[in-house]
């Protein structure tokens, strides 16, 4: 399995340039990032599912959630959970 960095402090995150983060949120060992376009991006420990792309790999770099993409939705609010991601979305 791949290492995974979780860290309890903060650190840097390398986004796409072009992206302008509105809305953060934490769980226990995951984060969660809506872009001012709407877009929802989600990385670190995924063994629940809880970021959100439809498995549970874990992951160092930030990836967009492109089932919101793809149903058309629009991220409004994200609060992360413990284990869980909760989104309101916009069609």
């Amino acid at each position: 399995a791949a290492f995974i960095s979780i860290q309890a402090f903060p650190a840097l995150l390398d986004l796409p340039q072009d992206l302008e983060v509105s809305t953060v949120s934490c769980g226990s060992r995951h984060t969660a990032v809506i872009t001012r376009g709407g877009e929802l991006y989600t990385w670190g420990w995924g063994k629940y599912g809880q970021l959100g792309h439809g498995n549970n790999v874990s992951s160092d770099q930030a990836r967009r959630v492109e089932h919101l993409v793809a149903q058309g939705l629009r991220a409004e609010e994200v609060v992360c959970g413990p284990w869980t991601t909760y989104i309101r979305v916009l069609e």
